[in-house]
């Protein structure tokens, strides 16, 4: 008796640490990618560039090789880029980038001081009056306006955006507003800058100055990292694990978002996942993808399967897994109710062993990399957590905003899983 208790507690403290150094492996990856010198995983400061490299090298360490000779899969985009100057005067005080102003994915550039005329509900929505507005922009009588929305709501907010919007293609527009701010990524830049300020930040304007240092780049090369644990039988189906490594980037030489949770976290998951199999073989070719140019429209993934290295046929199952730093509130499942037997799956391994509070079902959606395979025809989930961390597109999408708190118990639920094929 005494020498089970000695076993059960040995095998206690060893699950324990394994488990510990699990879910610190994962926290090592994740503050590695939002560190400054990445500048936000996107298109300025070469910080994508410089994050494929530092994932290669870390699959290359746990002895995970490539499918072909190199474990990059370049392609090209076009995106806009905030690579200078990046400031906002208004009455003398310089504003916080990102906290207090943010420019649109797609704004246009500008220096200078603003010749700024403040629209009034009926000058916005009349369209006599815009294009008088207009006029006066051609005839060089102000060069910019200032649109408040914070009482404006549905579609009354809708419309006022849209007129910010339609403007830029003769002025700088400065839209004062109190919806959360969040960021993108842009490949058609407006002929000016559209710029927004949160209300609390904003004061009467008397004079405002702007430096907005943009530029597109043409034909931006990028690279999806790919990965593979190959089984003994060259024939084999295979399991793949997906999750976009790219970010916003930065607005300007100086901020960046960091995209902690989006989706640091649902990169780091794929290494935590990459040392269970390669301790844990499957009969399956286990492929890990950290896909480039997400966040400017799933273009990485798009590459990849009109470019495929693996045979799209041959994929038994896909996961993809995007925001994977709390999970607190569960997860979501998309695509749920295309694959109903796959999810029921999910629930009786979750309801055997209490890994989450929830799986949430949900349908179909064009909202990360496991699209483009569902259209092919590849069965796919795409897991996101629910929980404390709310950030989101914004800088502060920091890693110290992580919990972890159910990361652990969610590698442990997609090995579970993938037993089940």
């Amino acid at each position: 008796m005494r020498s089970n208790r000695f076993f059960i507690s040995f095998l206690f403290c060893f699950l324990s640490v394994s488990l510990f150094s699990q879910v610190e492996e994962g926290r090592r990856i994740t503050k590695e990618l939002c560190a400054p010198k990445y500048f936000g995983r996107g298109y300025v400061k070469s910080g994508d560039s410089l994050a494929a490299v530092y994932l290669a090298n870390e699959f290359q360490n746990k002895g995970i090789k490539p499918i072909k000779k190199s474990y990059f899969q370049p392609f090209s985009f076009d995106v806009n880029t905030f690579p200078g100057e990046m400031k906002l005067t208004l009455n003398g005080q310089e504003l916080k980038t990102g906290i207090d102003y943010i420019v649109d994915h797609n704004s246009g550039g500008f220096h200078g001081e603003l010749k700024f005329k403040s629209l009034t509900e009926s000058e916005i929505f009349n369209l006599d009056s815009t294009r008088k507005i207009v006029q006066f922009i051609q005839k060089s009588i102000f060069n910019s306006v200032i649109i408040d929305v914070r009482n404006y709501q549905g579609d009354s907010l809708k419309n006022a955006n849209s007129i910010a919007n339609a403007l830029t293609d003769f002025a700088t527009v400065l839209v004062v507003t109190n919806e959360k701010f969040t960021f993108s990524v842009g490949s058609n830049p407006m002929g000016f800058p559209l710029i927004f300020v949160q209300g609390f930040a904003y004061q009467a304007a008397k004079k405002i100055e702007i430096q907005i240092d943009q530029k597109l780049k043409k034909k931006h090369i990028a690279n999806n990292v790919v990965a593979m644990i190959p089984t003994e039988n060259k024939k084999a189906e295979y399991l793949v694990f997906t999750a976009h490594y790219d970010h916003l980037g930065g607005m300007g030489n100086q901020t960046y978002f960091p995209g902690g949770n989006d989706n640091a976290s649902g990169t780091s998951m794929l290494f935590a996942l990459a040392d269970y199999f390669k301790e844990n073989p499957v009969p399956y070719h286990v492929v890990f993808i950290a896909f480039a140019g997400e966040e400017a429209g799933l273009i990485g993934s798009k590459y990849f399967v009109d470019h495929p290295l693996v045979d799209l046929k041959k994929i038994k199952f896909l996961l993809n897994l995007d925001i994977m730093g709390s999970g607190e509130e569960g997860i979501t499942v998309v695509n749920a109710t295309l694959f109903p037997t796959e999810f029921e799956k999910l629930i009786s391994i979750n309801e055997k062993e209490n890994y989450l509070s929830q799986i949430k079902k949900r349908g179909p959606a064009a909202n990360s990399d496991h699209y483009w395979f569902t259209e092919k025809g590849v069965p796919a989930f795409f897991f996101y957590t629910m929980g404390d961390n709310k950030h989101y597109h914004d800088v502060f999408d920091t890693y110290e905003e992580l919990t972890f708190n159910k990361y652990n118990d969610i590698v442990k639920l997609i090995a579970a899983f993938a037993k089940t094929f």
